[in-house]
């Protein structure tokens, strides 16, 4: 499967859940607006779309996960606990994380994207705290 039809079969799982209410969706300037195109775990959580940077970061990493390139963290594709108890529970094993490079940062920095198995893509920018639906159609 290539990265565009990644992004749609995402996109169509997100939406998906959007269809029994409004979702509120947050953008890289966090101006709060609705659409039914947009998706939620649950009804308080937002979908959000990364600013361009951040998107292109993204994109980088979701290419290199479809393409089999290697990644250039070795924690990258591991398994993602949920210690913090932010995500929906889930078995052990179902999510994954992957470093998204931070700019400016000497280490794996704070941004780390997880997938679930089930194609849900979660997005914190502060190493964990928080999290966010990502858009799939908003990238690249």
């Amino acid at each position: 499967m290539d990265s565009r039809r990644l992004r749609a079969a995402l996109a169509a799982l997100l939406a998906a859940g959007a269809a029994a209410a409004g979702i509120a969706v947050s953008s890289g300037d966090d101006d709060p607006k609705t659409t039914p195109e947009s998706a939620t775990v649950d009804e308080s959580t937002t979908v959000y779309i990364p600013s361009h940077e951040e998107s292109a970061a993204i994109d980088r990493v979701l290419d290199a996960i479809e393409s089999g390139d290697p990644l250039p963290y070795e924690e990258d594709g591991g398994v993602f606990e949920n210690r913090e108890e932010l995500l929906p529970e889930r078995p052990l094993g179902y999510y994954r994380e992957y470093t998204v490079e931070t700019p400016g940062s000497p280490d794996r920095g704070a941004r780390r994207l997880v997938i679930g198995e089930g194609g849900e893509v979660y997005y914190t920018r502060d190493h964990y705290a928080s999290f966010e639906v990502l858009d799939p159609e908003a990238l690249g």
